[in-house]
């Protein structure tokens, strides 16, 4: 867990944290091939990337609420960014967070960053309550239990606390109408494409992921499943790893063990990827298993660069967590009106999506992408 603001700074050691952008556990990137794996594959597909997101967009958009803030008294903000697990996918967010609330000149004691160490929602509830007890005015939040949380968040928007939908949509409830992140369906129609492509538009999948039930869970697979509808790909399993990496791992040398007709694997949480590259490396399936990811943590750029994991669907949590910090700012200065007003020329077409943007990276551009990530400060 990392929490950082209100001259606090706790680091809580986690197993599951990997590298660089949500969490895993594998170190090696390397692992010899079999030409005896069981499972038939189709001839690797070299996939064309693109590390385009929605910057140009945000930028325009962070702007217009920076001029609206101007000359206004931010000293009454009391922000917070409340994530799902700690995880280094969301370092990118934090950085992107506090550096938001630096642009803005709001002082670093009144931006709370917070990810619970376990993925728990008992985590998730305490510092909640933390924050309300020390008088946050507002907080993104990457809910760990959409369903749980709607009271929640009901509560707190009738006390006055702005919430704002990060990573994952919050529908049917009081924070439904803004949701700052990836369109979900379209990352994971990327990440379908990008395997109907590997393998060849035949062969049998199996999905690992860390909730079953959270939207932006059940919205990525929905995508990657329509992308393969007309191919010879099935989906054989779905399993849920629970934001567990070692538990990812475990269950897809489970899957490959008993399913020697599996040549592809998904993974739909950050540390996923990592996961299922050291399950299919130790099995040595390196040639016959195809792996497609989610985000960009480091040990899934490097098993990107060794051609391990075939492609990676890659969102942008730094923005997630600098735009956040703005429109939170706004929300509390401006009011909710006003600040979505602002908002709404920037919305996709269903009217409450304000997208970080989805790129696919592959080992074509990982130099590209590498580069990005070092202007941003998180490389």
């Amino acid at each position: 867990m990392i929490r950082t603001g209100r001259a606090r700074t706790v680091v809580a050691a986690t197993a599951v944290l990997i590298s660089l952008t949500a969490a895993g556990c594998s170190k090696n990137a390397g692992g010899s091939d079999s030409s005896n794996s069981a499972g038939s594959s189709a001839a690797p597909v070299a996939l064309a990337g693109s590390v385009t997101f929605n910057q140009t967009n945000l930028a325009k958009l962070d702007a217009a609420l920076k001029s609206a803030l101007a000359g206004k008294d931010l000293s009454k903000a009391d922000i917070a960014m409340v994530v799902n697990v700690a995880a280094d996918y969301w370092k990118a967010g934090q950085v992107g967070f506090l550096k938001g609330c630096s642009d803005l000149g709001i002082a670093k004691s009144k931006c709370t960053y917070f990810a619970p160490a376990n993925g728990k929602l008992t985590e998730q509830n305490s510092e909640l309550e933390t924050l309300r007890s020390q008088g946050v005015t507002g907080y993104s939040i990457s809910a760990i239990d959409p369903t749980s949380a709607a009271g929640t968040i009901h509560s707190d928007v009738q006390k006055g606390i702005n919430v704002l939908a990060i990573d994952s949509p919050l529908p049917g409830t009081d924070a439904a109408s803004l949701y700052l992140g990836t369109p979900n369906y379209t990352a994971g129609f990327q990440a379908g494409t990008a395997m109907k492509q590997v393998l060849g538009g035949k062969g049998k999948v199996a999905i690992l992921v860390g909730s079953l039930t959270a939207s932006n869970a059940t919205q990525r697979i929905a995508g990657f499943e329509a992308a393969l509808k007309g191919t010879k790909i099935t989906v054989a399993q779905k399993v849920n790893d629970n934001l567990q990496a070692s538990t990812a791992t475990s269950d897809a040398e489970t899957i490959l063990a008993n399913n020697p007709d599996v040549n592809g694997l998904y993974g739909v949480f950050s540390y996923d990827g990592p996961a299922l590259a050291q399950a299919v490396t130790s099995a040595g399936k390196t040639a016959s298993v195809h792996i497609v990811s989610d985000d960009s943590d480091a040990q899934t750029l490097k098993f990107i660069k060794s051609g391990v994991i075939s492609g990676t669907v890659v969102q942008m949590p730094y923005q997630q967590g600098y735009t956040g910090a703005y429109l939170l700012a706004a929300e509390k200065v401006l009011g909710k009106a006003k600040t979505m007003a602002i908002v709404k020329p920037y919305l996709e077409k269903d009217g409450s999506t304000l997208s970080s943007g989805v790129g696919l990276v592959t080992k074509s551009d990982l130099s590209a992408y590498q580069s990005l990530q070092s202007k941003l400060g998180i490389g």
